[in-house]
């Protein structure tokens, strides 16, 4: 599974706009028909997909964002973090990266 490192505009979600920066965008593969607004997932970088930066993975182990809105086009069965919890686990310059997505 991969997550793109770009930054989440207007939210999808009703209700999730000022949850703080860690949070992230679903794709459909995790969106669920808006039921995934308000997830909570831990975020573990396992490393380097075949773009970007070979060795990605950096900072905390993990952690934890809140799904508040949907990534539309471009995202395939991803995650789209917003650049605040990208930096916590990656280099933002990493483009994408993959990592282990439980649900919490």
């Amino acid at each position: 599974m991969n997550i793109l490192g770009v930054g989440i505009a207007a939210s999808a979600c009703n209700g999730y706009q000022n949850d703080g920066v860690m949070i992230a965008a679903a794709s459909d593969a995790f969106w669920d028909g808006g039921s995934a607004c308000g997830r909570n997932y831990k975020v573990e970088c396992r490393g380097a997909t075949n773009q970007g930066d070979p060795n990605p993975c950096r900072g905390q182990d993990y952690m934890v964002v809140k799904i508040v809105d949907y990534c539309p086009s471009g995202c395939q069965g991803t995650i789209d973090l917003s650049q605040e919890a990208l930096a916590a686990i990656a280099n933002p310059d990493a483009g994408k990266i993959e990592i282990l997505l439980p649900l919490l």
